[in-house]
Parts: C-alpha cells; sequence; structure tokens
C-alpha cells in the first residue's frame, strides 16, 4: 500500500476530474477530510467497483497530473 496525502486544494481539481470520468459518485462519495485518504480509497473502490489499488493508483496520477485535463 503506498501512502497518499492529499490536500484540501489539491482535492478539489480531483474530484472535479473524478466526477467527469464517474459521473455517478454522489456528494457523500466524494466527501473528503485531509488525512482521511485511506477512508476516501475504500469508498470510491466500493462505489466504482475497483479494487483499492486501482483507486490509489488513479489518486496518486491525478497528483502528478493536477494541473492538466487529463483524466
Amino acid at each position: 500500500m503506498t501512502s497518499l496525502k492529499i490536500s484540501a486544494d489539491d482535492w478539489k481539481v480531483i474530484r472535479f476530474k473524478i466526477t467527469r470520468k464517474y459521473n455517478t459518485l454522489s456528494e457523500e462519495d466524494l466527501a473528503y477530510v485531509e488525512g482521511e485518504e485511506e477512508q476516501l480509497v475504500q469508498r470510491l473502490a466500493k462505489r466504482i467497483r475497483r479494487n483499492a489499488d486501482y483507486v490509489r493508483f488513479t489518486l496518486g496520477k491525478e497528483l502528478q497530473d493536477i494541473h492538466t485535463n487529463r483524466l
């Protein structure tokens, strides 16, 4: 398991990108409190029916490309 750190400002951008890719996610699914990355990963993994490693990879990729429009 890799460590994932998401700031509140980064989450605003990532959240927008994720909602474009997974438009069925609710506000509750996307609720995030800084420092609770693992709870977010588990909730998203369950909701999009993927494993937690996939979600961590996707979020990590978004963090690397935070200022691009890529998903």
